[in-house]
């Protein structure tokens, strides 16, 4: 056994750097996602501009157009530590813009465009950071595979990045939504820049180099436009080979309609928790933060032990009917409206959130085995970047204007439409092929 490695089989080192990077690659996507929603939703932000922010999603279900530069310029590492410190000094200027005079200050040297003009700065920053953190995401990725490049490596390790990317998911709807709800944004945002760096500082000491893998590799003298054609090529190879499997129309339905009726439901369920039913940015971060993400990951893992144990064909018809029927929970909440500043009120409000968080974590693990179900053995990676960038497609689409459906027909109707949206994809699980590629031909 090597020095630092467990019993298990783990090596310490791996396990600091795996644990830091996929940590280092949810809380961008938090700072984006999650804390610019709760931030416009406290300085008044109207609904339907709320709703647009469902667009910074798009980076994310597009970044696979640009992953192969990832492959073929420069190394996985310069790409993570120059994307990563990028990241951490644009999330510092977001939280001295947000410092009150600040604003003030910057109304007063630009003279146009009236009072919300550091808003639309903001918001500018939010679309930049969109697209860093999507890139910061490949990088990533990248790193993990050509570091740990066996399939045996791979998976042991790869528990530990969906318990650090968690991870980061509590620490931006927890403590950095909590310490801005105590103070106020500039330390909130501020904490979370403060971090990123602090990762860029630890990856630039702390993670080895490693070279280009032997598909990239090219015969001594080629140039970097000949490296760059070759890198086209075996990505346009991999697209071809995803768009040649069976049903493929409907397996690009399913994976965009799977989940649509969730990401509708999500869209716009900040705004709804903070001015619908009342809640406090503090009660959002324990009930949202800490709780939801808790229910999710248990829903995760059990959705996990469930199709392990039965199998995806069996498991994925009662885990989607439970996903589904969960929207209804929300519909009745919105009915009810109960308020967030009584006991009663907060502890339905609590127990109706955990409850459709855990739903969704049971439908988010059996999308993911579908997803590597349709992953052919001679591009797993290639194929699950495109899947897992085109899976919330739909509901970055829809949940956009989802702000413009609350103002013209309410949050009731919002809901009512997600539930409908949820239909589909029981429908198409009598078409969608369940078993994995490489056993579709086996008989």
């Amino acid at each position: 056994m090597k020095k630092g490695d467990s019993k298990k089989g783990f090596n310490k080192r791996t396990v600091l750097w795996v644990n830091s990077t996929y940590f280092a690659e949810g809380l961008p996507y938090m700072v984006v996602r999650f804390l610019s929603s709760v931030f416009f939703t406290d300085i008044g932000v109207r609904e339907a501009y709320l709703g647009f922010l469902n667009f910074l999603a798009i980076p994310w279900n597009l970044k696979f157009l640009w992953a192969p530069l990832v492959d073929i310029m420069g190394t996985k590492k310069g790409w993570l530590l120059r994307v990563q410190f990028s990241i951490g000094i644009l999330t510092a200027l977001v939280a001295v813009l947000t410092i009150p005079q600040t604003g003030e200050y910057m109304r007063s040297i630009i003279a146009v465009g009236g009072p919300n003009l550091v808003n639309i700065l903001i918001t500018l920053i939010f679309i930049l950071l969109a697209f860093l953190s999507a890139t910061h995401d490949i990088a990533i990725d990248a790193y993990y595979m050509e570091a740990l490049p066996t399939e045996k490596e791979q998976s042991l390790y790869s528990g530990l990045r969906v318990l650090a990317y968690r991870g980061a998911v509590i620490y931006a709807r927890s403590v950095l939504l909590l310490l801005a709800a105590a103070t106020n944004w500039f330390y909130g945002f501020g904490l979370g820049a403060a971090t990123i760096l602090g990762l860029f500082i630890f990856h630039s000491l702390f993670l080895k180099d490693t070279e280009k893998p032997s598909l990239y590799e090219t015969s001594e003298g080629t140039g970097r436009l000949e490296r760059f054609k070759e890198g086209l090529q075996i990505y346009r190879d991999a697209f071809l080979s995803y768009l040649s499997q069976r049903r493929i129309v409907t397996v690009i339905l399913f994976i965009i309609l799977y989940k649509l009726g969730d990401e509708i439901l999500f869209s716009m369920n900040t705004p709804f928790l903070l001015r619908e039913l009342g809640m406090t940015k503090a009660q959002l971060g324990w009930v949202s933060g800490i709780l939801g993400t808790i229910s999710a990951i248990i829903g995760s893992l059990w959705g996990g032990k469930w199709i392990s144990s039965w199998g995806l064909r069996r498991a994925i018809w009662p885990i989607t009917i439970i996903m589904n029927i969960t929207i209804l929970a929300y519909v009745y909440l919105a009915w009810v409206a109960p308020s967030a500043q009584t006991l009663k009120g907060i502890t339905i409000i609590a127990l109706i959130n955990s409850y459709e968080q855990f739903a969704s974590g049971l439908g988010t693990a059996a999308l993911m085995v579908f997803l590597m179900g349709r992953c052919s053995p001679d591009y797993r990676a290639a194929h699950y970047a495109i899947g897992s960038a085109i899976m919330s497609l739909g509901g970055t689409l829809f949940g956009g204007f989802g702000g413009i459906v609350v103002e013209l027909f309410g949050y009731i109707n919002l809901y009512i439409l997600a539930f409908i949206a949820s239909i589909p994809s029981l429908l198409l699980l009598f078409r969608v092929p369940l078993e994995y590629r490489s056993q579709e031909n086996v008989h």
